[in-house]
Protein backbone atom coordinates (compact mmCIF):
# COMPACT_ATOMS: atom_id res chain seq x y z
CA UNK A 1 0.00 0.00 0.00
CA UNK A 2 2.93 2.31 0.67
CA UNK A 3 4.25 2.02 -2.86
CA UNK A 4 0.77 2.80 -4.24
CA UNK A 5 0.67 5.92 -2.10
CA UNK A 6 4.08 6.99 -3.39
CA UNK A 7 3.01 6.48 -7.01
CA UNK A 8 -0.22 8.40 -6.48
CA UNK A 9 1.68 11.23 -4.77
CA UNK A 10 4.20 11.36 -7.59
CA UNK A 11 1.47 11.45 -10.21
CA UNK A 12 -0.33 14.17 -8.30
CA UNK A 13 2.73 16.43 -8.09
CA UNK A 14 3.75 15.74 -11.68
CA UNK A 15 0.24 16.53 -12.84
CA UNK A 16 0.17 19.71 -10.78
CA UNK A 17 3.54 20.82 -12.16
CA UNK A 18 2.42 20.16 -15.72
CA UNK A 19 -0.81 22.06 -15.19
CA UNK A 20 1.08 25.01 -13.67
CA UNK A 21 3.34 25.25 -16.73
CA UNK A 22 0.52 25.32 -19.28
CA UNK A 23 0.07 28.65 -21.11
CA UNK A 24 -2.72 30.94 -20.04
CA UNK A 25 -4.58 33.45 -22.18
CA UNK A 26 -3.68 37.12 -21.81
CA UNK A 27 -6.40 39.16 -23.47
CA UNK A 28 -7.37 42.78 -23.83
CA UNK A 29 -8.36 45.53 -26.22
CA UNK A 30 -6.67 48.55 -27.77
CA UNK A 31 -8.55 51.76 -28.59
CA UNK A 32 -7.12 54.36 -30.98
CA UNK A 33 -8.11 58.02 -30.63
CA UNK A 34 -7.15 61.48 -31.94
CA UNK A 35 -6.50 59.99 -35.36
CA UNK A 36 -6.43 61.66 -38.77
CA UNK A 37 -6.92 58.33 -40.57
CA UNK A 38 -10.36 57.65 -42.06
CA UNK A 39 -10.22 53.92 -41.34
CA UNK A 40 -9.84 54.70 -37.64
CA UNK A 41 -12.33 57.57 -37.39
CA UNK A 42 -15.10 56.26 -39.62
CA UNK A 43 -14.75 52.49 -39.47
CA UNK A 44 -13.24 52.19 -35.98
CA UNK A 45 -10.47 49.99 -37.39
CA UNK A 46 -8.03 49.43 -34.52
CA UNK A 47 -6.04 46.67 -36.20
CA UNK A 48 -2.27 46.33 -36.59
CA UNK A 49 -1.12 47.31 -33.11
CA UNK A 50 1.59 44.92 -31.89
CA UNK A 51 1.28 43.57 -28.33
CA UNK A 52 4.24 41.68 -26.87
CA UNK A 53 4.99 40.04 -23.52
CA UNK A 54 8.62 39.63 -22.47
CA UNK A 55 9.40 37.58 -19.37
CA UNK A 56 11.06 39.61 -16.63
CA UNK A 57 14.73 38.69 -16.24
CA UNK A 58 14.73 36.24 -19.14
CA UNK A 59 17.30 35.90 -21.88
CA UNK A 60 16.36 36.65 -25.52
CA UNK A 61 14.45 33.84 -27.16
CA UNK A 62 16.32 31.78 -29.76
CA UNK A 63 15.65 32.52 -33.42
CA UNK A 64 12.84 30.48 -34.98
CA UNK A 65 13.86 27.79 -37.46
CA UNK A 66 12.09 29.42 -40.42
CA UNK A 67 12.73 32.70 -42.19
CA UNK A 68 10.25 35.55 -42.19
CA UNK A 69 9.29 37.19 -45.47
CA UNK A 70 8.72 40.82 -46.46
CA UNK A 71 7.57 40.82 -50.07
CA UNK A 72 8.02 43.76 -52.43
CA UNK A 73 4.94 43.85 -54.65
CA UNK A 74 3.09 46.68 -56.42
CA UNK A 75 5.68 49.11 -55.03
CA UNK A 76 4.75 48.10 -51.49
CA UNK A 77 6.35 46.12 -48.68
CA UNK A 78 4.07 43.29 -47.56
CA UNK A 79 3.41 43.11 -44.69
CA UNK A 80 3.78 46.76 -43.77
CA UNK A 81 4.63 45.89 -40.15
CA UNK A 82 6.53 42.67 -39.42
CA UNK A 83 7.18 41.59 -35.81
CA UNK A 84 9.96 39.01 -35.45
CA UNK A 85 12.11 37.38 -32.77
CA UNK A 86 15.71 38.54 -32.37
CA UNK A 87 17.97 36.46 -34.63
CA UNK A 88 15.38 35.95 -37.36
CA UNK A 89 16.45 36.10 -41.01
CA UNK A 90 14.06 38.12 -43.16
CA UNK A 91 13.85 37.43 -46.90
CA UNK A 92 13.06 40.36 -49.22
CA UNK A 93 11.79 38.79 -52.48
CA UNK A 94 11.19 41.16 -55.39
CA UNK A 95 7.78 40.33 -56.82
CA UNK A 96 7.61 43.39 -59.09
CA UNK A 97 8.70 43.63 -62.75
CA UNK A 98 11.10 46.40 -61.72
CA UNK A 99 14.25 46.75 -59.64
CA UNK A 100 14.20 47.47 -55.89
CA UNK A 101 16.77 48.39 -53.24
CA UNK A 102 15.59 47.82 -49.66
CA UNK A 103 17.61 49.56 -46.95
CA UNK A 104 17.48 51.04 -43.47
CA UNK A 105 19.58 53.86 -42.09
CA UNK A 106 17.89 53.88 -38.67
CA UNK A 107 19.60 52.78 -35.49
CA UNK A 108 17.48 49.63 -35.07
CA UNK A 109 19.73 47.94 -37.61
CA UNK A 110 21.47 49.59 -40.53
CA UNK A 111 21.53 47.54 -43.74
CA UNK A 112 21.57 47.97 -47.51
CA UNK A 113 20.90 44.94 -49.69
CA UNK A 114 21.61 46.79 -52.92
CA UNK A 115 19.81 46.95 -56.23
CA UNK A 116 18.39 43.64 -57.43
CA UNK A 117 16.13 42.55 -60.30
CA UNK A 118 12.63 41.05 -60.46
CA UNK A 119 12.20 37.45 -59.41
CA UNK A 120 15.18 37.45 -57.05
CA UNK A 121 15.50 37.78 -53.29
CA UNK A 122 17.98 38.92 -50.67
CA UNK A 123 18.09 38.33 -46.92
CA UNK A 124 19.08 40.11 -43.71
CA UNK A 125 19.56 38.64 -40.24
CA UNK A 126 18.32 40.89 -37.43
CA UNK A 127 20.61 40.26 -34.49
CA UNK A 128 19.38 42.74 -31.89
CA UNK A 129 16.03 44.00 -30.70
CA UNK A 130 14.66 47.34 -31.78
CA UNK A 131 12.65 49.21 -34.37
CA UNK A 132 13.85 49.00 -37.99
CA UNK A 133 12.32 51.35 -40.55
CA UNK A 134 12.73 49.97 -44.06
CA UNK A 135 12.65 51.95 -47.31
CA UNK A 136 13.40 51.50 -51.01
CA UNK A 137 16.20 53.63 -52.41
CA UNK A 138 14.38 53.95 -55.75
CA UNK A 139 10.74 54.44 -54.71
CA UNK A 140 10.26 56.97 -51.87
CA UNK A 141 6.63 55.92 -51.29
CA UNK A 142 7.72 52.46 -50.15
CA UNK A 143 8.15 52.05 -46.39
CA UNK A 144 7.70 49.37 -43.76
CA UNK A 145 8.64 48.51 -40.19
CA UNK A 146 10.35 45.46 -38.76
CA UNK A 147 9.87 45.17 -35.00
CA UNK A 148 12.59 42.95 -33.54
CA UNK A 149 11.56 41.52 -30.16
CA UNK A 150 13.30 39.53 -27.41
CA UNK A 151 10.26 37.32 -27.04
CA UNK A 152 8.20 34.89 -29.09
CA UNK A 153 5.00 36.03 -27.34
CA UNK A 154 3.51 38.69 -29.59
CA UNK A 155 0.45 39.32 -31.71
CA UNK A 156 -1.37 42.04 -33.66
CA UNK A 157 -4.74 43.49 -32.75
CA UNK A 158 -7.85 42.60 -34.74
CA UNK A 159 -10.01 45.26 -36.39
CA UNK A 160 -11.98 45.76 -33.16
CA UNK A 161 -8.73 46.24 -31.23
CA UNK A 162 -8.90 42.90 -29.42
CA UNK A 163 -5.89 40.64 -28.91
CA UNK A 164 -4.97 37.35 -27.24
CA UNK A 165 -1.61 35.87 -26.23
CA UNK A 166 -0.89 32.36 -24.97
CA UNK A 167 1.74 32.91 -22.27
CA UNK A 168 3.28 30.43 -19.79
CA UNK A 169 3.05 31.34 -16.09
CA UNK A 170 5.49 34.01 -14.94
CA UNK A 171 6.03 37.75 -14.64
CA UNK A 172 6.06 39.74 -17.88
CA UNK A 173 6.49 43.22 -19.27
CA UNK A 174 3.57 43.88 -21.62
CA UNK A 175 4.57 46.34 -24.37
CA UNK A 176 2.67 48.07 -27.16
CA UNK A 177 3.79 49.28 -30.58
CA UNK A 178 1.72 51.45 -32.89
CA UNK A 179 3.18 53.16 -35.93
CA UNK A 180 1.21 56.38 -35.46
CA UNK A 181 2.11 56.98 -31.82
CA UNK A 182 5.09 58.70 -30.23
CA UNK A 183 7.78 56.75 -28.38
CA UNK A 184 6.89 58.63 -25.19
CA UNK A 185 3.24 57.63 -25.51
CA UNK A 186 4.09 53.97 -26.06
CA UNK A 187 6.62 53.86 -23.21
CA UNK A 188 3.92 55.08 -20.83
CA UNK A 189 1.60 52.27 -21.86
CA UNK A 190 3.96 49.44 -20.87
CA UNK A 191 2.86 47.52 -17.80
CA UNK A 192 3.88 44.56 -15.63
CA UNK A 193 1.58 41.54 -15.55
CA UNK A 194 1.68 38.28 -13.59
CA UNK A 195 0.44 35.20 -15.41
CA UNK A 196 -0.78 32.14 -13.52
CA UNK A 197 -2.82 29.20 -14.78
CA UNK A 198 -5.87 31.45 -15.05
CA UNK A 199 -6.78 33.82 -17.93
CA UNK A 200 -5.56 37.40 -17.51
CA UNK A 201 -7.76 40.28 -18.63
CA UNK A 202 -5.75 43.44 -19.26
CA UNK A 203 -7.38 46.82 -18.83
CA UNK A 204 -8.19 48.58 -22.12
CA UNK A 205 -5.20 50.37 -23.64
CA UNK A 206 -5.93 53.77 -25.19
CA UNK A 207 -3.42 55.10 -27.73
CA UNK A 208 -3.52 58.70 -28.89
CA UNK A 209 -2.31 59.48 -32.41
CA UNK A 210 -2.46 63.22 -31.69
CA UNK A 211 1.29 63.73 -31.31
CA UNK A 212 2.29 61.72 -34.37
CA UNK A 213 3.95 63.53 -37.28
CA UNK A 214 4.93 61.80 -40.50
CA UNK A 215 8.52 62.82 -41.16
CA UNK A 216 9.94 62.62 -44.71
CA UNK A 217 12.90 60.32 -45.15
CA UNK A 218 16.06 60.56 -47.23
CA UNK A 219 17.54 58.00 -49.56
CA UNK A 220 20.31 55.66 -48.43
CA UNK A 221 22.92 58.37 -49.12
CA UNK A 222 21.16 60.83 -46.80
CA UNK A 223 19.98 62.97 -49.71
CA UNK A 224 16.60 63.88 -51.20
CA UNK A 225 15.12 61.45 -53.69
CA UNK A 226 15.49 62.32 -57.35
CA UNK A 227 12.28 62.51 -59.42
CA UNK A 228 10.66 59.04 -59.52
CA UNK A 229 11.83 56.84 -62.38
CA UNK A 230 9.63 55.87 -65.27
CA UNK A 231 9.00 52.25 -64.32
CA UNK A 232 7.37 51.60 -67.69
CA UNK A 233 10.85 51.60 -69.16
CA UNK A 234 12.07 48.06 -69.69
CA UNK A 235 15.28 47.43 -67.78
CA UNK A 236 18.03 45.63 -69.67
CA UNK A 237 17.14 41.95 -69.89
CA UNK A 238 13.77 42.45 -68.13
CA UNK A 239 10.31 42.41 -69.67
CA UNK A 240 7.31 44.15 -68.18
Amino acid sequence: MIWRSLICSSLFYCGAASAASLPAIVAGRVILRDSRVDAVNKKKDFSGVIISAERVGSRPAPAPPKHAVMLQKNKMFVPHILPIVTGTVVDFPNGDPIFHNAFSSYSGQIFDIGLYPPGTSKSVRFSRSGLVRVFCNIHPSMSSIILVLNTEHFTATASDGSYELNVPPGEYNLSVFHERATEQMLAGLSRRIVVTDQPVRVQDIEISEGGYLLAPHKNKYGKDYVPPPDDQIVYPGVRN
